[in-house]
């Protein structure tokens, strides 16, 4: 009976705990060793109850010790999954926030800078018509002309990654 205290039944099937536990860990090779999920843990628990010898029943103290760690794992899987929550209202916060600072920015001349693949920088500069949110990312949308060969000018809108903004200015800030 000893031994039936170290097995695992999934879909009905009976498994040694190591030799189970060795099969998930080879299958998912991302999953530390000493891991088991909560839905695992109380299968052996289970299990344990379900197989101990009734004339020699499983010690009190271990029973509680197994009842409290499931306690803290239950504990510690909801607070991480608050923290996630958290974590995620603060992004939308600072979005948010950082966007009600970009629609300021409207209407105004902003310069940026871009590098190409040589190192070299150029600056850029137009006026800001609005903001735009892609992935989870705003930038800002400029208008710009462009001179083609002739000298001819047209207007363009450009996507701007607000980390390259270098300038933000009413009326012409070139220099």
């Amino acid at each position: 009976m000893a031994d039936s205290l170290n097995t695992i039944t999934v879909n009905g099937v009976t498994y040694n705990y190591d030799e189970y536990m060795a099969s998930q860990n080879a299958t998912k090779k991302d999953v530390n060793a000493d891991y088991i999920s909560k839905d695992t843990f109380l299968k052996l628990l289970v299990t344990q109850m379900q197989y101990q010898d009734p004339l020699d029943p499983m010690d009190n103290g271990e029973y509680l010790s197994q009842l409290a760690q499931f306690s803290a794992l239950e504990q510690m899987t909801e607070v991480a999954d608050k923290m996630e929550n958290v974590h995620s209202l603060v992004e939308n916060i600072d979005t948010s926030v950082l966007v009600g600072q970009l629609t300021n920015m409207i209407g105004k001349t902003v310069q940026w800078a871009t590098t190409d693949s040589d190192g070299n920088v150029t600056v850029h500069e137009g006026t800001a018509k609005s903001v735009s949110i892609s992935d989870g990312a705003p930038s800002l949308m400029v208008e710009t002309e462009i001179k083609d060969a002739s000298g001819n000018t047209t207007k363009a809108i450009t996507k701007v990654d607000i980390s390259t903004i270098t300038r933000v200015g009413d009326g012409d800030i070139s220099e």
